[in-house]
């Protein structure tokens, strides 16, 4: 596994406007012609302070030496040499302070923090904020000073968020806001906006944050045309991105990219669509992002626009085995990286460069540059324990390794069949990125180009070397509290580790690992772009790698003791620590879960209510919770039984085989002809996940089976797994409900609760977003058969059913139940995750947001959420996490849902006895069940009564 970077140009790139991280600078209020709507791209991305112009008249001698200081910082942060920028500052911050010029002073301050803060150096960044606020706090209250201050709380909030402290950035962005309002600076107030949307998203308050770039779009649009304004809207767009609304981004960008065409602004034309090819690619249309690419990379008059352009391209034609047009674009990408002055911007080029040169010595179809990993050749050693690395003599020239360094610098090296192999040349290219890292005195650019050769060490199997690199780079991310990157390599250190056998070594980095992503939930998952697009990359194998090599320990563990001891004579220690691997590795799985929830929403407002076990071992004493785990060459099943330790039990079976049987199963369930194949299918994953726990199910008295899905399992109900030798389905057997973690429950009986109940729905055939919606004809006897049983009901049917109207309902009444019988669709994509209303898709943020913004103006929360007659997404094997996404946020206890669009006659029956069911006073999985045999009774077909799924509390 050697993937742990993303695909993209450290996609933070992909997101953004293409400029260099973090250019962004504040200047003197007075001058005029400032880029007001430039990103800036740090981690994440953030509006860009105005840049400022340090030309002032009138300067003594010495006033004039100081602000040339000013301008030398500016130029060295521009180019990326931000520890040369800090020097710089600080000598003329000083000199300010010692003329008594406390407003220039505070001014220099705060691009100290700004260059702080690129370097990863969290408590300086503060500490010069925090001086520029009471400085300029402290100096009278003038126009000039208040534009400073403004921007100083800019770059505190930019400070917050870079942290993950989105709460924090909000209030201090809102203190910029009324600085800028008072003053009437609308394009301060506009990149104002911009931020506070975002930190508005990632807090999960989708409606605000849409609304505020709604205005903002307004404000841009009536600005006269003009390259500024084709700026704005290119900022627009690459923010909408990072949010998630791709549609809208389109069309801004396109608005953009028109402007920017019309004002004949060649570098505005290449910046956009390099933004389009990156939106593209984010919607998995490979052929138009390379179009974009191209385009981009020819219309810009930049270097570092065309060389990011060059590079994206090169990692999707990699990535879609284009590997004869990604070999032809290696060469000239080769020839104009060497020429490019040294920054971190090229040091992170170089780094991307060969990880995909890394990723094409893989290929097949290469076989002429050079062995390949199957069978390495040794790679001359670019680091050595004997060298001070950091010394500028860094690279060992031997093995004519030092000739190949010095033509690659000169351009001269190419790609080509008499070159040295791809995995030799990345050496290279790689030892140059550390160099250049080194001479600029950036430690955290350094840490990356030492990881990733340290990753190429790994690749090529020198694992000594591999793990020197790797732990060197370590040390300098965890001296820079740049917990980002320190879990890479802490990853990589497991993998290592585990390559040479070290089991014990390995898990002890990978716990590493897992605990520093633990702590960069609000940052990592949810806001980094870098992340966002790279999560089954970057994030979900730490976690998967981490929970096999603690359930393989255990599996060892087990085998030794069955060899050594007479039965049930295991050594109590061994046990113990047996439980402890699986206690973990259960623990992984849930906060797996909570990541990709996390991932789905792009924000982390998840919280764990509770422990693992109470649930079970005091509140349900009759339920048992199943944990699947599918890894690549076996499904592990980790069971918790009410006061009882974890139990473990495999099948050896490879991860294809599992999702083709999970895969078909799909689909013949929406077949009523192949009911023999469904039972053959689930007969299967009984056996896998049921038939081992068997008999202490019976033992332990259970009624009802929880189960914590993984995977493509999660796109098959429970319900229909069938056991051969009793001839019954599970749901003939147990009350059956599925759970995004027991973390995330809320174990409070629904017998307690009266139930208060919204009813609504569209009968009627709809045409909305070119989609055609059939009619639903029994969704009217749906909705009054469930007045007849609720009688505290509210209505909406068909024209009524529209999402103010919702929100009102709900806003008026402390509604327990909420249900919606219309057409919808879950998919792993939130914005094609939607329930139909009258005249909408009510995409799943907007739906999500409703239901908190009204559990926000009453006490009680929504027990119940149903949604019949909803579908996952044909074709796609994550779909049911959008049915995850809207149980789980939502704000409801439970979630009732389909995962394919059932006739909708059996769809009424089935919830009129849910709940006469409920009525009664059984749990929910219990009303569930007896409602599906109800209808098992008159029809066997799985088809008709399989579909319903219960999501979250059972009880």
């Amino acid at each position: 596994m050697a993937g742990k970077k993303p695909v993209f140009f450290r996609i933070l790139k992909s997101i953004v406007s293409f400029k260099y991280p973090g250019r962004s600078w504040i200047a003197q209020p007075i001058v005029a012609a400032i880029a007001v709507f430039l990103c800036v791209i740090v981690s994440p991305v953030l509006a860009q302070a105005p840049l400022v112009n340090s030309s002032v008249h009138q300067f003594t001698i010495g006033e004039g030496k100081t602000q040339d200081l000013v301008q030398q910082g500016k130029k060295l942060y521009d180019a990326g040499q931000f520890t040369l920028a800090v020097k710089v500052l600080q000598q003329a911050s000083a000199a300010f302070r010692t003329q008594g010029d406390h407003l220039r002073e505070a001014m220099t301050l705060s691009n100290l923090s700004l260059a702080f803060q690129q370097l990863s150096l969290w408590n300086q960044a503060e500490k010069s904020i925090v001086q520029t606020v009471n400085l300029l706090k402290g100096l009278n209250n003038s126009q000039e000073s208040s534009k400073i201050l403004a921007q100083a709380f800019d770059v505190q909030g930019r400070l917050q968020f870079s942290q993950g402290q989105a709460e924090a950035a909000l209030t201090t962005w809102q203190k910029a806001a009324e600085i800028y309002q008072q003053m009437k600076d609308t394009a301060g107030l506009t990149r104002n906006r911009i931020n506070s949307a975002q930190a508005l998203q990632v807090l999960g308050r989708f409606r605000q944050a849409k609304k505020i770039l709604t205005e903002v779009s307004q404000t841009i649009q009536n600005q006269p045309d003009s390259s500024t304004k084709a700026s704005g809207l290119l900022s627009l767009g690459n923010i909408m991105q990072v949010v998630g609304d791709l549609k809208q981004s389109q069309q801004v960008l396109q608005q953009s990219l028109a402007l920017a065409k019309a004002t004949s602004s060649d570098q505005m034309i290449g910046e956009t669509l390099f933004s389009l090819g990156n939106l593209a690619r984010a919607q998995y249309n490979t052929k138009m992002a390379l179009d974009y690419y191209q385009q981009a990379a020819s219309a810009s008059t930049d270097s570092t626009t065309r060389i990011q352009a060059h590079l994206n391209r090169l990692s999707l034609l990699v990535e879609t085995k284009q590997f004869a047009d990604a070999l032809a674009l290696s060469s000239q990408i080769q020839s104009e990286i060497s020429n490019l002055p040294a920054s971190r911007m090229v040091v992170e080029a170089k780094i991307n460069f060969a990880q995909s040169l890394m990723k094409l010595n893989s290929c097949t179809s290469c076989k002429t540059l050079g062995p390949k990993v199957g069978n390495p050749p040794r790679v001359a050693k670019v680091f050595s324990t004997e060298l001070n690395t950091d010394s500028p003599k860094f690279l060992v020239h031997f093995n004519g390794l030092g000739l190949l360094a010095r033509n690659f610098s000169s351009g001269r090296a190419t790609l080509s069949p008499s070159s040295p192999s791809l995995i030799e040349t990345s050496a290279q290219i790689l030892a140059s990125a550390v160099q250049q890292a080194q001479s600029l005195l950036d430690l955290r650019a350094e840490s990356y180009a030492l990881g990733t050769l340290g990753n190429l060490y790994e690749i090529n199997q020198q694992f000594n070397d591999a793990q020197k690199l790797t732990e060197k780079a370590l040390v300098m991310a965890q001296s820079l509290n740049a917990s980002d990157i320190v879990y890479q390599w802490q990853w990589q250190l497991g993998r290592i580790h585990k390559q040479q056998g070290n089991k014990k070594g390995a898990i002890v980095y990978y716990s590493e690992a897992f605990k520093t992503l633990q702590t960069l939930r609000s940052d990592l998952v949810a806001i980094n772009p870098n992340i966002q697009f790279s999560f089954r990359e970057s994030v979900e194998p730490v976690y998967r790698e981490l929970v096999a090599l603690l359930l393989q320990t255990e599996n060892e563990s087990v085998q030794h003791q069955e060899s050594q001891k007479p039965e049930n004579k295991k050594p109590k220690n061994q046990k113990s620590e047996n439980q402890k691997n699986l206690q973990q590795a259960r623990f992984v799985m849930e906060s797996l879960q909570i990541a990709e929830l996390d991932n789905f929403f792009r924000s982390a407002c998840l919280t764990a209510k509770q422990e693992l076990d109470p649930i079970v071992d005091k509140k349900d004493s009759r339920s048992a919770v199943f944990y699947p785990i599918i890894l690549p060459d076996r499904l592990d099943v980790i069971l918790k039984l009410p006061n009882q330790n974890l139990r473990h039990y495999k099948t050896v079976i490879a991860e294809d085989k599992v999702e083709g049987v999970v895969e078909n199963l799909r689909e013949y369930l929406g077949d009523v002809t192949r009911t023999s194949q469904v039972k053959q299918l689930s007969e299967q994953i009984y056996d896998w996940l049921i038939q081992p726990a068997e008999p202490e199910l019976s033992q332990s008295g259970i009624k009802t089976l929880v189960f914590v899905l993984d995977g493509a399992l999660r796109n098959i109900p429970m319900s229909v797994l069938y056991d051969k030798q009793q001839g019954k389905y599970l749901v003939e057997k147990y009350a059956i409900a599925v759970a995004p973690g027991l973390q995330l429950l809320d174990p409070k009986p629904l017998q307690q609760v009266k139930l208060n109940t919204i009813i609504a729905g569209v009968a009627a055939e709809r045409a909305i977003e070119n989609r055609k919606f059939p009619r639903l004809e029994n969704v009217p006897r749906e909705l009054q058969q469930i007045q007849s049983e609720v009688p505290k009901t509210e209505e909406l049917l068909d024209q009524k059913f529209t999402e103010n109207n919702l929100q009102n309902q709900l806003q008026s009444l402390p509604f327990t139940v909420v249900h919606l019988a219309t057409h919808g669709e879950f998919s792993s994509d939130p914005e094609k995750t939607f329930v139909l209303t009258w005249d909408k898709l009510l995409k799943v943020k907007e739906f999500d947001n409703l239901l908190r913004v009204s559990d926000t103006k009453r006490s009680s929360t929504i027990e119940l959420l149903v949604l019949s007659a909803c579908k996952t997404a044909v074709g796609d094997k994550r779909a049911a996490l959008g049915l995850a996404g809207v149980a789980v946020h939502a704000g409801a206890r439970s979630t009732l849902a389909t995962l394919w669009s059932v006739d909708d006659e059996y769809t009424a029956d089935l919830m009129s006895r849910f709940y006469l069911e409920l009525k009664a006073g059984v749990n929910k999985a219990e009303a569930l069940r007896r409602a599906q045999l109800a209808v098992f009774a008159h029809q066997k077909n799985p088809y008709f009564w399989a579909p319903f799924v219960l999501v979250g509390n059972w009880l």
